[in-house]
């Protein structure tokens, strides 16, 4: 089968021929993908920002990217019982032990022996992924895994930080979206879908903010320096109740914290900055950061459920896999909006 494969970091990926995964034990599942999401995370591995968590991962170059799937079920362990070979699958993107408190807390991002296919395991970058039966998620009839793939981690990301935030934000509250990209323009619909706040949205781009008035944001500002002030200014001079940070690099997290009122939220959910906090600010305003991994197995069902009630969808580009460095230098080049999607030959 084809692969997009990571050889040497700092270097573009290549398309190789490798051998199709098996289902050799009783949970596994075969994943014919038919959709994988881009993210930007995959810049982030490529240039070697990953190198010190693959290295104790055991990861050798080359293996094959791509975290954010969606696809066919090809093929099953003697066990599984809970799908079925041609059902149409999103792939939660981590694989856990289903044994450990974490495990049976519902908390699968923190399984301790959990491995993140196209992070640490070869991921769906490719026509066939290997998962579990506890990483799959059946979709409603006219979903298509084109239409979701990338769901698996920009939309699970998001939801789960707006669930987590979703008791904060009672009527007449104020939510602000830093980046209506690729994970914010889904934070937006969440937003709406799940709490009565206002929502403010913040980024460079007018094009982005464009969309996000027309996924349902309440009101948009232009970071041009001022878009403190400006949050400000809507809220009374206070900030808001909930700031959820969808960039957080570049000096955005650094701005940030200052739209947030006293008594509020700071959510870091993009990630690539430093947070340096004075101690006694975050006693006297009593601020809270939060940081947000992925989410959940039932974080991913749930958002399933949105979708297919047309509340959250993804607004997408889509490349056939061959073309994955041209994928990855529009999203590096800011020219992509909402989310890119590869899409295998012959799918």
């Amino acid at each position: 089968m084809k692969a997009a494969r990571l050889h040497n970091y700092n270097e573009d990926l290549k398309i190789d021929e490798v051998d199709e995964p098996k289902a050799d034990e009783p949970l596994d599942v075969i994943v014919k993908i038919g959709a994988a999401g881009l993210c930007r995370t995959d810049l982030h591995i490529k240039d070697g920002d990953w190198k010190e968590v693959q290295d104790g991962a055991g990861v050798k170059l080359p293996y094959t990217l791509g975290h954010e799937n969606a696809g066919w079920i090809e093929s099953i362990g003697s066990s599984v019982s809970n799908v079925e070979v041609g059902d149409a699958v999103i792939v939660h993107p981590k694989t856990t032990c289903g044994l450990c408190r974490a495990c049976r807390a519902g908390d699968d991002m923190h399984c301790p022996t959990g491995l993140f296919p196209g992070l640490v395991v070869d991921g769906g970058f490719a026509n066939f992924l290997k998962t579990s039966a506890r990483n799959v998620i059946k979709l409603d009839a006219g979903l298509e895994p084109k239409d979701v793939a990338a769901q698996a981690d920009a939309g699970l990301t998001a939801y789960h930080a707006v669930k987590k935030a979703a008791p904060l934000l009672y009527p007449g509250t104020t939510a602000v979206v830093i980046g209506a990209g690729g994970l914010g323009h889904i934070g937006i619909q969440c937003l709406k879908a799940l709490t009565p706040a206002k929502v403010v949205v913040v980024d460079t781009n007018e094009a982005a903010l464009k969309l996000a008035e027309q996924l349902g944001a309440d009101d948009s500002v232009v970071a041009d320096g001022s878009e403190v002030d400006k949050v400000k200014e809507m809220t009374d001079g206070l900030g808001a109740e909930v700031v959820l940070d969808f960039v957080a690099e570049r000096g955005v997290e650094k701005a940030a914290p200052s739209m947030v009122r006293d008594h509020g939220s700071y959510y870091v959910i993009g990630y690539g900055g430093n947070l340096e906090t004075k101690t006694h600010e975050m006693i006297f305003r009593e601020i809270s950061i939060v940081g947000n991994l992925v989410g959940t197995y039932n974080d991913l069902a749930e958002l399933m459920s949105l979708n297919a009630e047309g509340k959250v969808k993804l607004h997408t580009s889509t490349y056939p896999l061959d073309a994955i460095n041209d994928a990855m230098a529009d999203l590096e080049g800011g020219r992509l909006q909402g989310r890119g999607i590869l899409i295998p030959e012959g799918v």
